[in-house]
């Protein structure tokens, strides 16, 4: 025996009970098509079974079906009532309780709710209980419903899937409606927490159920009316579908697009009742279509005067037909009288509507576990064990292990909750010239496949709200281009933000980035901030012009000394060149040409080597110079020191110990270069803090007290060179010598000195180019005011070249 509990009404009549005497039973109306097709599905698959002679020969199948009413405590009862054996008797009754008739399990019932609380009643004894429409993921609690099962998957992966979806669309910001019950709670919560973690965020979430007061029913249409987002995504019974399509319709709602579960998505009595195409264009889940050979004439053929044990089949024949039976209680004189052979042909109402035939070859399914798993415990072969007692228990766990084929070629089996294979259509409503709605099947949804490929939409044209070919736009904010990153709006949520411009040095090369990346330090961003760009390597080159002009002014420079050094060679025996130690002013020359070639270090890519060679090269030559210029200067002062009586100071500081002091000099500069260079010599280096866009390249110092003491001990032979020649200025000489190096000293000095404020506030290859400056400046300084006078001298003033002028023994002129 099976037990079968739908809702063929799906409300009763209130009623005040005074609770002094037995409450009449409840007084069901509002007739429900969908579970009589229901009822006559389960029917079919029994009459099949028994009419099968592999399937349970020589076991016949009875059935008990009760009506619930929609009610979930009338359907509690009525659960008891099957597995006690008791009949629901319709009017108080003083006959005696029926013999028990136990059932082997039960079928239904269509909604969440009700199967909750007839498991939680039922579960302890083990009975057997299978729903064809009950999706609530909360019934895969086993600990809970522990003979619960279903031939439906359960709404953890339609939630799951409508997230995907909706996601899939590149809607971020959509409105949700649920029914306020386990089905549409239970439900939505699963789609909001994937829908967190896929970036989607809920404008509103609210809650609806048929019985509803209208000011709360209008609440939720103002709130649908000032919502911002344009996508609706609908956990919806189809009982609550049909209260709330009414209500959008009075409002005209129009506009949104839908976004279905599987409780109303492909409900053709719903798309019928959606006159004003509020509904068009809506996508959703649904049980993969399926068709079963025989059922449907098998649902059209009710004979209700063949059906006297079952009361509602009279009702529903005056349901569907108008008119009444002459036993009808309920027989009004208005009415035409019902045959009983009444055509349903041309009869178009939901109880014709096949539209629902996915459930109902669910319930098929679950009446052929119950059989399979009684044919393997009877151990049926070609007759079974009818002796054999059957204890629920053990039906219960044949039917979670039971695995079959049906005739149509489905696998059926059950998971460890008690869940079928998960696997939906994706369908669209799409309507036709004649104004009916067609149901269009545009993907797929297997939740057996791997987790980034579960959902797959075929190459179908999809017709979205108000008859559009494009795809809908719902998004609280758009999409940032690359190049910007995403900044949330206070008080808004995560899908609401702000496309601020990624700062200079960062990029955003994808859409929506919610940072910005930093370049790496030897690149920059573009102008659209979506790609980093290598960095312009900047140094003081040979081939600009500054460079160019530095690099001519030093080659200019070696030459100008090696014409000077020419012209003392050619004149090298003349007073003028013999009168301070040759030998010192050709090594100056030496030098100086030295001092300009060196400043070419400074120019080019830098090196490690030419960064060390640059600095030590510049310091020692210097040093070299500095120091014949001050042996020069120390001459002069001695030769003028050994006229006078008595002296004999010249023998103190001839030539030898002039070259002695040059070369002591340099070589005390050779010894802190030496010591620089091993132990933190200079090293090329990359500076990007000085600008944004621009490497420089330049050499590193290494040891900052190295450099400074290099040009500090340059710095300390110039002022005491210039000392010195300041003090012999005014000594009696025709050509004093003293007051020209002097002169070169001064410039020297003031060079350097405005060097050191040039040289630190220089930015990048400008401080290199002030430091060539200087060099050149000083070098310049010191060959023009020591060789030029003489020179000039030399060539252009032959006369004055003699000794006795030198001396400054020439007649004296008159003024």
């Amino acid at each position: 025996m099976l037990g079968g509990i739908f809702s063929f009404h799906t409300s009763w009549k209130d009623r005040q009970d005074t609770y002094r005497q037995k409450p009449l039973p409840l007084e069901c109306t509002s007739l429900n098509f969908r579970d009589f097709q229901f009822a006559q599905a389960m029917l079919f698959a029994i009459e099949e079974i028994n009419n099968s002679t592999e399937l349970l020969p020589g076991i016949s199948l009875g059935y008990r079906i009760y009506d619930a009413c929609g009610s979930i405590a009338r359907g509690v009862r009525v659960a008891l009532a099957l597995i006690n054996g008791n009949e629901v008797l319709s009017a108080l009754t003083e006959a005696p309780c029926t013999r028990p008739a136990q059932v082997q399990a039960i079928m239904g019932e269509s909604s969440s709710s009700p199967c909750m609380a007839i498991s939680t009643v039922i579960g302890p004894f083990h009975i057997s209980m299978i729903s064809h429409f009950a999706t609530c993921a909360c019934l895969s609690d086993k600990t809970k419903y522990s003979s619960f099962l279903r031939t439906i998957p359960s709404d953890y992966y339609q939630s799951r899937a409508l997230a995907q979806l909706v996601w899939h669309f590149g809607w971020t910001w959509v409105g949700a409606i649920r029914t306020n019950d386990d089905y549409g709670n239970y439900g939505m919560a699963i789609f909001t927490e994937t829908a967190q973690h896929l970036g989607i965020c809920l404008e509103y979430s609210v809650s609806f159920f048929r019985t509803d007061p209208p000011d709360k029913i209008q609440k939720i249409i103002d709130i649908f009316k000032a919502s911002t987002s344009k996508v609706i995504v609908a956990f919806l019974s189809h009982v609550d579908m049909d209260v709330l399509i009414q209500e959008l319709s009075i409002h005209n709602l129009t506009g949104y697009q839908w976004v279905g579960s599987e409780g109303w998505i492909s409900d053709s009595q719903i798309a019928a009742m959606d006159r004003h195409h509020i509904l068009d264009g809506a996508v959703g889940l649904s049980i993969p279509k399926a068709h079963v050979s025989g059922m449907i004439e098998f649902i059209l053929d009710v004979k209700p005067l063949n059906s006297s044990s079952n009361e509602m089949f009279p009702e529903l024949w005056e349901t569907l037909f108008s008119c009444k039976f002459k036993q009808s209680k309920s027989s009004a004189g208005n009415q035409r009288e019902c045959t009983g052979h009444e055509d349903l042909t041309g009869v178009q109402n939901s109880f014709t509507d096949m539209s629902l035939m996915p459930i109902f070859y669910n319930l098929y399914k679950g009446v052929y576990a119950v059989a399979h798993a009684l044919h393997n415990i009877l151990s049926c072969n070609k007759t079974c064990n009818n002796k054999m007692q059957l204890d629920p228990f053990t039906i219960l766990q044949h039917i979670k292990n039971i695995k079959f084929i049906t005739k149509e070629g489905d696998e059926v089996y059950f998971d460890e909750n008690g869940d079928p294979a998960a696997k939906y259509e994706i369908i669209n409503w799409q309507p036709t010239e004649h104004g009916i709605v067609d149901f269009v099947t545009v993907g797929l949804y297997d939740a057996s496949l791997p987790a980034d490929k579960p959902l797959n939409l075929q190459n179908k044209s999809v017709i979205w709200a108000q008859n559009s070919q494009q795809v809908p736009l719902s998004v609280c904010s758009e999409k940032c281009l690359p190049g910007t990153h995403k900044v949330l709006q206070k008080g808004k949520p995560v899908c609401c933000y702000d496309c601020l411009r990624c700062a200079e040095g960062e990029i955003s090369n994808v859409t929506d980035s919610i940072t910005c990346v930093q370049c790496h330090p030897e690149f920059w961003s573009n102008e659209r901030r979506d790609a980093c760009v290598k960095k312009v390597a900047e140094f003081l080159s040979y081939e600009e012009i500054m460079g160019a002009l530095l690099t001519a002014a030093s080659l200019f420079g070696t030459c100008i000394t090696a014409v000077v050094a020419f012209i003392f060679f050619r004149y090298r025996k003349t007073p003028i060149v013999r009168a301070n130690n040759s030998e010192l002013s050709f090594l100056l020359l030496f030098s100086l040409t030295l001092c300009f070639l060196c400043s070419l270090t400074f120019i080019g890519r830098p090196s490690e080597w030419s960064c060390m060679l640059r600095h030590t090269a510049f310091g020692i030559t210097f040093v070299l110079c500095i120091s014949c210029v001050l042996g020069k200067t120390i001459v002069v002062l001695m030769a003028f020191k050994a006229t006078l009586p008595g002296s004999n100071v010249m023998k103190w500081f001839g030539p030898t110990q002039q070259k002695l002091s040059v070369v002591g000099f340099t070589v005390i500069q050779v010894i802190i270069c030496i010591l620089w260079l091993t132990i933190s010599p200079p090293f090329p280096f990359k500076n990007f803090k000085e600008f944004k866009d621009k490497i420089i390249l330049e050499c590193a110092l290494g040891s900052a007290v190295g450099f400074w003491a290099v040009l500090g001990y340059i710095g300390l032979l110039a002022m005491l060179c210039f000392i010195l020649a300041f003090l012999a200025r005014k000594l009696p000489d025709n050509f004093n010598e003293a007051k020209f190096i002097t002169f070169s000293m001064l410039i020297f000095c003031a060079v350097w000195i405005t060097f050191i404020p040039a040289y630190v506030s220089s930015p990048g290859k400008f401080s290199v180019a002030v430091e060539i400056f200087a060099i050149l400046a000083s070098s310049f300084g010191l060959l023009f005011c020591i060789f030029i006078p003489k020179c000039y001298i030399i060539l252009l003033k032959p006369e004055k070249n003699t000794k006795s002028n030198i001396m400054g023994k020439a007649t004296p002129k008159s003024f």
